[in-house]
């Protein structure tokens, strides 16, 4: 006689479990527990098999019927359902394993000594964001071109230097799949050519004559003391907008005019000793005043725990009149170009902006931190801020030295 649900409720269990049998080999087993399981009994090979299907009320009655006639389909064939459901965990395990999302977590997690934080945070953002929700719980061997193409675009409409970046992530991505074995190929190979050509787009330096002209709109600034003060200390450090606005006062040694970058904040990898000019620490001593009592020497506004954000001094410096013209990073383009003028030499000035030698053979020979050149060198720079701010009434000189003009 067939069970029903009515029957299958009112079952109560007794000393020794018992069987409700509803046909075709499937009965329901009442413990003493009072946990009601489904079981289905099946030949095999000559031998007598029960096959565990699952647990009441999860499994309703019409449930069970039905991974009953599933699992004699299967025994059909000559396989054990319970084979056959250990060999689908497996594969379910497998898939999760080798999906884009984990290969994906374990690249970023490669590459996260070898990145700094701005880069591995950068990264992260733009897959969580853009690439996980398209594609992140497919198996990575099933992302297909037509699955990139269609995130690059979707991300080039709104910004298409990140389009550049997230076609370069998901290809790494997907050949760390291949070279471990979890795929068969890249998908963004075939979409070579498939992007605009992008190049960032780095202001021209200032020249002699314009830089006067922007010292008296930075010294006119009317915003906050903070952003107007970053300028400044750009200006006199020739450091990247970053390793500004993320500085913690205890880098500083004000006493010996040096500010030490940690390596981990540092686009080399590499602690970088910035010496700082008398007009410098001038501009540290006072800010230290306003900020000081922080962890940061520009905290956020919204929360001080952390630094501003980097858009701040873009923000400063378009409102200066120069939005389109001119960046904070042409403020470093502007320091180099002048001060090979003034005849410093190259790899003093290379070392202060912190650039990373190209040729790895030359760079193994070089790692002279020129700190004493440098200290002359970036205090020559301060003067010669000073006086352009003071009228421009000066014309750079051999060797770093400024004369007066006329």
């Amino acid at each position: 006689m067939s069970l029903t649900d009515t029957r299958i409720r009112q079952a109560k269990p007794k000393d020794k479990a018992y069987k409700l049998s509803d046909g075709a080999g499937l009965h329901l087993e009442v413990r003493p527990t009072g946990a009601k399981l489904w079981r289905l009994r099946y030949r095999l090979a000559g031998k007598e098999n029960v096959f565990a299907i699952g647990r009441y009320p999860e499994l309703d009655l019409k449930g069970a019927r039905s991974d009953r006639d599933a699992a004699k389909k299967i025994i059909k064939e000559g396989v054990h359902p319970s084979h056959k459901r250990k060999l689908d965990r497996i594969h379910q395990t497998s898939e999760h394993s080798n999906s884009f999302k984990a290969v994906a977590d374990e690249w970023l997690e490669r590459n996260a000594e070898k990145w700094t934080a701005r880069t591995y945070k950068q990264r992260q953002k733009v897959l969580e964001n853009d690439v996980f929700p398209h594609i992140g719980s497919l198996p990575v061997s099933q992302v297909t071109p037509a699955h990139v193409l269609a995130i690059i675009q979707r991300v080039e409409k709104r910004a298409p230097a990140m389009a550049v970046i997230v076609n370069q992530a998901i290809g790494a991505i997907c050949r760390l799949a291949v070279v471990t074995l979890r795929s068969d190929i890249d998908p963004t190979a075939p979409l070579r050519g498939s992007l605009k050509p992008w190049q960032t787009q780095h202001h021209k330096p200032l020249t002699a004559s314009e830089l006067p002209a922007f010292l008296q709109a930075v010294d006119d600034y009317p915003g906050q003391f903070g952003n107007k003060t970053a300028l400044q200390i750009m200006l006199l450090t020739l450091v990247r907008t970053t390793e500004l606005i993320e500085a913690r006062w205890d880098e500083f040694d004000l006493e010996q005019g040096l500010w030490t970058i940690p390596a981990d904040r540092m686009k080399s990898r590499e602690a970088h000793r910035v010496p700082l000019s008398d007009q410098a620490v001038d501009l540290l001593n006072r800010l230290h005043g306003v900020s000081g009592h922080r962890e940061f020497l520009f905290p956020n506004r919204s929360d001080p725990r952390r630094p501003a954000s980097r858009g701040v001094l873009w923000k400063a410096v378009a409102s200066l009149g120069y939005a389109g013209k001119f960046s904070p990073h042409g403020i470093r383009a502007t320091g180099s170009t002048m001060l090979n003028e003034m005849g410093f030499r190259a790899d003093v000035i290379e070392r202060q902006l912190a650039h990373t030698e190209r040729n790895k053979v030359r760079a193994s020979y070089n790692q002279a931190d020129y700190l004493d050149e440098r200290r002359q060198m970036m205090q020559t720079w301060a003067d010669f801020i000073d006086a352009q701010a003071d009228g421009g009434n000066v014309t750079i000189g051999k060797f770093g030295k400024a004369s007066q003009a006329g």
